[in-house]
């Protein structure tokens, strides 16, 4: 079975979200720190893990990203507060080696 990831993202300073879906996390992180692609997370320096959540089918993850993405920033905050109270950077939990 292949899990599906919805995470966010922020940068250092924390003002900032990126949310994302992907069914590679350890690769996805890679590419976010080290800015393989540019786009939005690469602008806003977005590469500290900060909140993911586990789905079994894509369907689901997708629509969880999108109900993510119209969340607003305050009610971000409180979902990573909810359940990584001290904004830690969650990558090491998905090693990648390229």
């Amino acid at each position: 079975m292949k899990l599906y990831y919805v995470y966010i993202l922020s940068n250092y300073s924390k003002t900032v979200f990126y949310v994302g879906m992907t069914d590679d996390p350890g690769r996805r992180m890679y590419e976010h720190k080290n800015k393989i692609y540019p786009g939005f997370t690469e602008k806003y320096n977005c590469d500290l893990l900060l909140y993911y959540e586990e789905f079994e089918g894509s369907d689901q993850a997708a629509y969880r990203e999108h109900q993510l993405k119209r969340y607003r920033k305050e009610w971000k905050r409180n979902l990573i507060d909810s359940l990584n109270p001290d904004w830690k950077d969650l990558t090491d939990r998905f090693p990648f080696e390229p």
